[in-house]
């Protein structure tokens, strides 16, 4: 499907404050970037590099006082996605070097302090649905979609104890029980179609029968429609904006549509 998505920030600032950014998608196997543009008021001319997990992330400075940014995307995506959720995983010993990573606590997804739990979730499930199944089917069940529960503190037990919590508290929870299990389980943001209120989005992917697979325990069925901005351990590897310094933002939209073919084709 071809979408077109973005989002505008207005962010103010009381000193000159460096900025890291992840505002660009890659293209990959699930997804091609037709068009991109940026806009910065006051201007500014960031340079580029890539990180560590392959994710594109701009450096800049934001002057002091306010500044807009925005960003506007064109991405060719899958309309649905592939799902598998009753692989078993690999033994650790097969698993490819790259996923390794991703195994191991973090900061937001402490693993080591969760296997009692884990293994509790997927005993009691039905061993049709997988592991990672039944951990996404518990995490529906179990936690409460809530604003005002957590704060950028918040990891997965701290969820876990609140029972509560937004999109990325509920992908910090899936991962931080696979990895308990040993499935590699990494953090997802971006945009997802339709989403409702609308809003920059974070899921997680499980590492199964040698590829990722997409889990959003936030819907209550598989939904393509996606554009995949950055990947990580967890939140602290993929926030949109990471200031050095104090930045707050004054205001935020995000917009996902579809392009028709009838539009493609005035073009």
């Amino acid at each position: 499907m071809h979408l077109l998505a973005g989002c505008e920030l207005t962010v103010e600032s009381t000193e000159d404050c460096a900025v890291v950014a992840m505002l660009r998608p890659r293209s990959g196997e699930a997804q091609w970037l037709i068009s991109e543009t940026y806009a910065f008021e006051p201007h500014v001319r960031p340079t580029e590099y890539v990180d560590v997990f392959g994710n594109l992330c701009q450096r800049f400075v934001v002057p002091r006082g306010r500044m807009r940014i925005r960003a506007e995307l064109e991405v060719e995506t899958e309309r649905d996605i592939a799902v598998a959720p009753w692989v078993a995983p690999a033994p650790a010993a097969l698993l490819p070097d790259h996923t390794l990573q991703y195994l191991l606590p973090s900061r937001y997804c402490p693993s080591d302090r969760a296997f009692e739990q884990a293994q509790a979730i997927v005993d009691a499930a039905d061993p049709r649905n997988g592991q990672v199944g039944a951990i996404v089917e518990w995490i529906r069940a179990h936690i409460e979609y809530r604003y005002g529960v957590s704060d950028a503190t918040t990891d997965a037990l701290g969820t876990l104890a609140a029972g509560a919590g937004v999109c990325r508290d509920y992908a910090h929870v899936g991962i931080t029980l696979c990895r308990s299990l040993r499935i590699p389980a990494r953090m997802v943001v971006g945009y997802l179609y339709g989403l409702e209120p609308m809003d920059l989005h974070a899921w997680f992917e499980a590492y199964l029968d040698g590829r990722w697979y997409t889990f959003d325990p936030t819907q209550s069925a598989p939904r393509g429609g996606r554009i995949v901005v950055a990947y990580g351990r967890d939140a602290a590897d993929v926030a949109f904006l990471t200031p050095h310094g104090w930045l707050q933002t004054l205001e935020m939209q995000v917009w996902v549509g579809e392009r028709t073919a009838d539009a493609r084709r005035m073009d």
